[in-house]
């Protein structure tokens, strides 16, 4: 299995950072999931739906 992480924030030396992982099915893609700095807004909310549903594991 392979983790995706990202991170969020301003880094660990200018302030707080909150970091996530998730395991997906490779089997089960999901189209459009890229860089989320390269994502609309909308983009963005609809892909956090969508990766919530299909994880094999989250944390």
């Amino acid at each position: 299995m392979i983790a995706g992480i990202d991170e969020a924030g301003r880094g660990p030396l200018a302030g707080s950072v909150c970091a996530a992982a998730v395991v997906l099915d490779g089997s089960n893609a999901i189209d459009g999931l890229r860089d989320s700095k390269k994502l609309s807004e909308r983009k963005r909310i609809d892909l956090s739906e969508e990766i919530k549903k299909k994880p094999l594991a989250l944390a």
